[in-house]
């Protein structure tokens, strides 16, 4: 007979985990709202970069400024920055960015590529140092809501890379959020930098809302502002070249921001799916070991019953 006070315990301490997992979901819902709010907040400097850059295009022929950033050249080394995160508890994400980059790193190793890795997150840090792969840096304990500074911080870290010489061109493997049950692992290529397409590019923000009584997030298309362009008698003060120049690593940096913003998104959006699943386990498993607490106990008592009835017989 199965012991009662074992099962009562079972199930209270399955309560008290589902208690736990109820509260990380609650925490990543709130979090997602505060990712949106920032993506919300970056937009308006955003789009002045891409309406000043757009405009630079009609004065200046890019292949012939000669600006580092711009440059290509032979490539015999990669700059890989993967980022993950530094928890887990979110279902697959970790795992498919890291299979991801194991991935392209056997791209690069059969064209005969070098490759060096920028990891951002301790899961990729830990895995890949496990197995001595060629890290130039590494990133741990950033915020979960990305900040500007520290995509500042990466951003220089990448470009002295690439402007070392270390690196001939940098790849960023990062996901990109779809829906609150789909991320997909992409990659971008960062530096050199091309500065194509600025001009119609919508945007995208997370919305959280209340559905049937449970928390889902959408994504929904803001039209981004539209560009204007200059006066073709605008004159600079500087020279074109040399405010190009200036704003092309802040251009990079808001590449990068906005990458740490869609991977912020995808993980917390894992782990509120990761949370509600688990929350929905437990529910089940209660429900499971109550059924199975009722059965015991009528046994129990049913053989008590046949125990008092057997003794007054015997009487």
């Amino acid at each position: 007979m199965p012991n009662l006070k074992a099962i009562r315990d079972r199930i209270q301490s399955v309560k008290n985990t589902k208690k736990i997992t109820e509260a990380m979901r609650l925490v990543a819902a709130a979090k997602v709202r505060r990712a949106q709010e920032q993506v919300l907040s970056t937009r308006p400097f955003a789009d002045a970069l891409a309406e000043i850059l757009y405009n630079l295009q009609g004065r200046l022929s890019f292949a012939d400024v000669g600006l580092p950033l711009l440059e290509q050249r032979t490539v015999k080394t990669v700059g890989i920055f993967v980022i993950t995160g530094d928890r887990g508890l979110c279902g697959g994400y970790n795992a498919n960015v890291i299979r991801r980059a194991e991935q392209r790193i056997k791209e690069l190793k059969q064209q005969g590529l070098n490759y060096q890795l920028v990891v951002a997150g301790r899961k990729a840090s830990q895995y890949f140092e496990r197995r001595s792969a060629p890290i130039a840096a590494k990133f741990t304990n950033l915020e979960q809501i990305p900040s500007a500074d520290e995509a500042a911080t990466i951003g220089d870290e990448l470009l002295s890379l690439f402007l070392s010489n270390t690196v001939d061109r940098v790849e960023l493997i990062y996901t990109k959020f779809v829906s609150l049950i789909s991320s997909r692992p992409v990659i971008q290529t960062l530096l050199p930098l091309s500065l194509q397409g600025l001009e119609h590019e919508d945007d995208e923000v997370f919305r959280l809302i209340t559905r049937d009584g449970k928390l889902q997030v959408e994504r929904q298309v803001v039209a981004g502002t539209p560009i204007q362009t200059y006066p073709q008698d605008m004159i600079f003060e500087q020279d074109p070249a040399l405010i190009l120049d200036s704003l092309l690593p802040l251009y990079l940096n808001n590449q990068l921001l906005r990458a740490l913003q869609e991977s912020a998104a995808s993980e917390l959006a894992a782990r509120m799916t990761a949370m509600s699943n688990a929350s929905e386990n437990a529910s089940d498993l209660i429900g499971s070991l109550t059924l199975t607490y009722n059965k015991a106990r009528q046994a129990a008592i049913t053989q008590e019953l046949l125990e008092v009835v057997a003794g007054a017989n015997a009487l």
